[in-house]
């Protein structure tokens, strides 16, 4: 017969056996951050926060694209033949909900070697939403373009609108993303319709144009009706870009090395999807 204190020793064990083991097959909680950010140790883009990064650091003479994906994809054929052709990087930020109705799109972009950023769920006005309902925006997103590519985005998000302000970037900081807003819009999602063309839309891009400039544009438009702009204009601003001697860098460089002052700016004043 085994004494009563070994068997209240050899339970109590077992018990904390147990707990153990439960407690390690739980996900964590409480925890609001994206996988890549609660997981992670320190990264490079923690040198990105504090401030909306509005051009790409020092003064050398190069550009960054860069493509907004919150309605359709009818554009984004013509912007990744253009793209590969020219031989050029570009980045695209995602809503969720695109990525959820588009996941075929994120897919494609990401095997073209262009970066995936984060531009919020549903595209809502971040100053109408509680601070639970902005980090809800973020980390659902996450998820949609995590699901849809099958990797992680990169650790930049953009503001729904261009809408930012210190205490919403510290937000978005605190969950994992670096703030990357533009230096100039060329506003062709406005469409014809708006009185936009071609034309106007490269002559955005251009009057901006210098070093470290990053361009926003869109591969829809904003009514689904129209020719998408932008995606004509692309050919004209790289061939533009490059014959004024600068050229074509990938967003992801701001991962390296510092960040210089010149890079964060005061934000424009209009605001923008």
């Amino acid at each position: 017969m085994i004494p009563s204190v070994r068997v209240a020793t050899l339970l109590s064990a077992l018990a904390t056996g147990a707990a153990l083991l439960t407690a390690a097959a739980a996900p964590a909680t409480g925890d609001p951050r994206p996988a890549h950010a609660a997981t992670a140790a320190p990264a490079p883009v923690e040198k990105l926060y504090g401030s909306a990064i509005r051009a790409l650091p020092g003064q050398a003479k190069v550009v960054a694209l860069t493509f907004n994906a919150a309605w359709d994809v009818e554009g984004l054929a013509t912007v990744l033949k253009v793209l590969r052709e020219q031989k050029a990087p570009a980045t695209f930020f995602l809503t969720g909900h695109f990525a959820e109705r588009h996941p075929e799109a994120v897919r494609t972009i990401a095997a073209a070697g262009h970066g995936i950023g984060n531009h919020s769920h549903t595209h809502a006005p971040f100053g109408e939403l509680t601070r639970e309902e902005r980090a809800e925006e973020v980390t659902l997103a996450d998820r949609a373009i995590r699901q849809a590519g099958g990797s992680a985005p990169l650790p930049f998000f953009r503001f729904p609108y261009g809408a930012t302000t210190a205490r919403q970037i510290a937000e978005v900081n605190a969950l994992g993303y670096a703030d990357i807003e533009w230096t100039t819009d060329t506003t062709g999602y406005k469409g014809t319709a708006a009185g936009m063309t071609v034309q106007k839309a490269v002559k955005k891009a251009l009057d901006a144009l210098t070093p470290g400039e990053i361009i926003q544009m869109h591969i829809g438009s904003l009514d689904g009706q129209g020719p998408v702009l932008d995606a004509q204009a692309l050919p004209q601003i790289i061939d533009a870009i490059r014959s004024r001697g600068y050229r074509i860098t990938d967003l992801r460089t701001l991962l390296d090395g510092p960040i210089s002052p010149e890079a964060l700016t005061t934000p424009p004043g209009e605001q923008r999807p």
